[in-house]
């Protein structure tokens, strides 16, 4: 009965108490190492006490066993307890973070996987393979943006930018070789340069014919390329008929002198009459007044008429010579005033509306590096040119000391003024043919595509009539590879779209749909 009631005493549970378990560990010590002392005394004692005491034994080392366990865990309890308080910030830190991991990586595992072809966005699978329009391998559908909406809290949230804008992280922004401009105002100046060719000012070349008929006798000019001044000497031409004119005008006028007093004024205005026909005769012959004044002096005929040179210039063509019979159709001499020239200068035909009469133009020669000669355009010709498809424009320099020589190469620039203008630079404007694009940069590397309206082409600029304002952050460089990015954005937005009115799968509920990862702005 003892051993039954000890049994059952020491399967009972151990219960804590309110004593102190350091006291409770060292009785049970105490009690144990009591037990090891207590041996049987002899082998004459009788078998009941010998029982007894064993039996006694045992339950004190039963107790004194739960009397230690019981202190040792409670001790471990309050020693976890101290570490958890103390740790309990870090603890928690560190759970929240296992439970957004397990939360973020619950949907994504959840959604179905989509693959896609990277040439052609709009083609999508639900199993790997090639892309059967390029053969080119399927992809997994994977937002380029993702994980990038919550990265930095100050940044604004891809939603509020308008359709297309996409975000490209530093590191690939170096990449694919970003660069930035900004929108520029003012002025706006085209040179269109093309080459040209110097030759002679038609309005000051002078064809030299004699009015009369007779025979040279003296040449002052015998050699082409001579300058001559204007009204020196040509040639002396021996005429019988001019000879004849000088005596009917030396007559004329001693019939004035003698008839002039006459009393009958009938006779004296006859008189003056035939004076002033004879003068006017030599005059229309292009004898000057100096040499009629002479004749008149003289009272006698010149036997030979001087032609002068009506204009100062280079002679280039001769064809006058001692002894030679002229008539008034022989050309005796060209000369070319070289004073101011032309430059016959031929130009696209796009480029003709921007070219002006009276716009300012520069030109260099080859003979002279690095001097600039400044003319202006004084005639475009009306038609085009069937072989090269151009038109000649016509522009006059002045020419002093006649350093420009006719049939010279010369490098041309017409100067084409468009005022105070929007302008950007060239790489920064993408041109599909339908519509231009301009690539807006933003805080936090956001990039907006901006349909802008684009003006002429001005050198390595384009004038831009409206889409930007001046001062805007725009991208001059690597935006080709942007506007991939951009469309290739697009295309997954719409399947994140197709995504939205899939059935929900399992373990998620209707309410909250599932999303591509990334695409915040896609709101049910």
């Amino acid at each position: 009965m003892r051993r039954e009631a000890m049994k059952k005493e020491s399967r009972a549970p151990w219960r804590p108490s309110g004593e102190d378990p350091l006291e409770v560990l060292r009785a049970a010590q105490a009690l144990v190492s009591r037990g090891e002392e207590d041996k049987p005394p002899s082998s004459e004692a009788s078998s009941e006490g010998v029982g007894e005491l064993r039996d006694c034994g045992g339950r004190r080392k039963r107790l004194g066993s739960r009397h230690f366990w019981g202190g040792v865990v409670l001790l471990l309890l309050l020693l976890g307890g101290g570490i958890a308080y103390r740790y309990r910030e870090e603890l928690s830190r560190a759970w929240s973070g296992v439970t957004r991991r397990r939360g973020a990586e619950a949907p994504r595992s959840a959604a179905k996987t989509i693959y896609y072809c990277p040439m052609h966005p709009e083609y999508k699978s639900e199993r790997p393979g090639e892309c059967p329009i390029c053969g080119m391998t399927l992809v997994p559908l994977d937002s380029p943006s993702e994980g990038a909406t919550h990265e930095h809290p100050g940044e604004a949230a891809e939603g509020t930018f308008p359709p297309g804008t996409v975000r490209i992280s530093p590191l690939k922004q170096q990449l694919i070789g970003v660069a930035y401009g900004e929108v520029m105002f003012g002025p706006v100046i085209h040179a269109i340069r093309t080459v040209g060719k110097v030759t002679y000012d038609e309005t000051k070349i002078a064809r030299i014919h004699p009015k009369i008929e007779g025979w040279i006798e003296r040449v002052h000019v015998d050699y082409v390329g001579k300058f001559v001044r204007k009204g020196q000497p040509l040639v002396e031409i021996y005429s019988p008929e001019l000879v004849a004119t000088q005596q009917e005008y030396l007559l004329a006028l001693r019939a004035k002198e003698m008839l002039g007093r006459s009393s009958y004024r009938e006779i004296a205005s006859a008189a003056d009459s035939l004076y002033e026909a004879s003068k006017k005769r030599l005059e229309l012959w292009d004898i000057p007044e100096e040499d009629i004044r002479r004749i008149h002096q003289r009272g006698q005929p010149s036997r030979t008429l001087t032609l002068y040179a009506p204009v100062g210039g280079f002679v280039l063509a001769r064809n006058a010579f001692e002894r030679q019979r002229v008539t008034p159709e022989t050309e005796l001499y060209v000369i070319a005033d070289l004073s101011t020239v032309w430059v016959l200068a031929d130009i696209y035909e796009y480029e003709v509306p921007m070219v002006r009469v009276g716009q300012a133009a520069t030109m260099t020669t080859p003979a002279f590096p690095g001097k600039v000669f400044r003319g202006r355009v004084t005639y475009i010709y009306p038609q085009v040119d069937n072989v090269t498809r151009t038109v000649k424009i016509r522009l006059e320099f002045p020419n002093p000391g006649f350093t420009l020589k006719p049939d010279m190469y010369a490098n041309v620039q017409v100067h084409v003024h468009y005022g105070q203008r929007l302008w950007v630079p060239e790489g920064a404007v993408l041109d599909s043919g339908e519509e231009q694009i301009v690539f807006v940069a933003h805080e936090g590397g956001y990039f907006e595509p901006r349909r802008v309206r684009v003006g002429p082409k001005v050198g390595d600029r384009y004038i831009i009539l409206e889409g930007v304002r001046a001062g805007e952050r725009i991208v001059t460089s690597g935006a080709f590879l942007i506007d991939s990015e951009s469309r290739l954005k697009s295309a997954l937005q719409g399947v994140g779209h197709a995504e939205h009115g899939r059935a929900p799968a399992r373990g998620e509920s209707k309410a909250s749909p599932q999303r591509l990862p990334g695409h915040s702005g896609h709101e049910p």
